[in-house]
Protein backbone atom coordinates (compact mmCIF):
# COMPACT_ATOMS: atom_id res chain seq x y z
CA UNK A 1 0.00 0.00 0.00
CA UNK A 2 1.04 3.68 -0.20
CA UNK A 3 3.75 5.18 2.29
CA UNK A 4 3.80 6.79 5.53
CA UNK A 5 1.09 6.67 8.22
CA UNK A 6 -2.05 5.09 7.04
CA UNK A 7 -5.09 8.11 7.00
CA UNK A 8 -7.38 8.19 10.21
CA UNK A 9 -10.69 8.75 9.89
CA UNK A 10 -13.48 9.24 12.36
CA UNK A 11 -15.93 6.45 12.97
CA UNK A 12 -19.75 7.32 14.15
CA UNK A 13 -21.71 4.22 15.38
CA UNK A 14 -24.80 3.01 17.24
CA UNK A 15 -25.63 0.06 18.59
CA UNK A 16 -28.92 -1.23 16.64
CA UNK A 17 -31.58 -4.14 17.16
CA UNK A 18 -29.16 -6.87 16.10
CA UNK A 19 -25.93 -5.22 15.04
CA UNK A 20 -23.47 -1.98 15.30
CA UNK A 21 -23.70 0.27 12.65
CA UNK A 22 -21.96 2.99 11.52
CA UNK A 23 -20.52 5.43 9.03
CA UNK A 24 -17.36 7.07 8.91
CA UNK A 25 -17.97 11.22 9.55
CA UNK A 26 -16.03 12.17 6.53
CA UNK A 27 -17.06 9.78 4.12
CA UNK A 28 -21.19 9.51 5.08
CA UNK A 29 -22.26 7.63 1.93
CA UNK A 30 -20.03 4.80 3.63
CA UNK A 31 -22.11 2.86 5.58
CA UNK A 32 -22.19 -0.30 7.11
CA UNK A 33 -22.43 -3.12 10.06
CA UNK A 34 -21.10 -5.46 12.22
CA UNK A 35 -22.05 -8.10 14.67
CA UNK A 36 -19.06 -6.92 17.30
CA UNK A 37 -17.35 -3.09 17.46
CA UNK A 38 -14.48 -4.99 16.25
CA UNK A 39 -16.01 -6.36 13.05
CA UNK A 40 -18.03 -3.00 12.18
CA UNK A 41 -14.21 -1.41 12.69
CA UNK A 42 -13.20 -4.07 9.90
CA UNK A 43 -16.17 -4.14 7.33
CA UNK A 44 -15.57 -0.02 7.58
CA UNK A 45 -11.94 0.01 6.35
CA UNK A 46 -13.09 -2.60 3.74
CA UNK A 47 -15.93 -0.41 2.57
CA UNK A 48 -13.92 2.53 2.50
CA UNK A 49 -11.21 0.73 0.51
CA UNK A 50 -13.16 -0.20 -2.22
CA UNK A 51 -15.00 2.80 -2.50
CA UNK A 52 -12.06 5.69 -2.19
CA UNK A 53 -9.08 3.23 -3.33
CA UNK A 54 -10.83 0.84 -5.81
CA UNK A 55 -9.51 1.74 -8.83
CA UNK A 56 -5.89 2.99 -7.01
CA UNK A 57 -2.72 0.21 -7.78
CA UNK A 58 -0.77 -0.63 -5.22
CA UNK A 59 2.68 1.21 -4.21
CA UNK A 60 0.72 4.38 -4.57
CA UNK A 61 1.83 7.92 -2.54
CA UNK A 62 -0.56 10.14 -0.70
CA UNK A 63 0.13 14.00 -0.33
CA UNK A 64 -1.49 16.83 1.05
CA UNK A 65 -2.65 19.87 -0.96
CA UNK A 66 -3.88 22.85 -0.74
CA UNK A 67 -7.27 23.37 -2.40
Amino acid sequence: MGTGEPQRLQMIYWRGETFWLGKLVEHPEIMTQGETLEELEENLRDAYREMVLDDVPEGFHVKSIAV
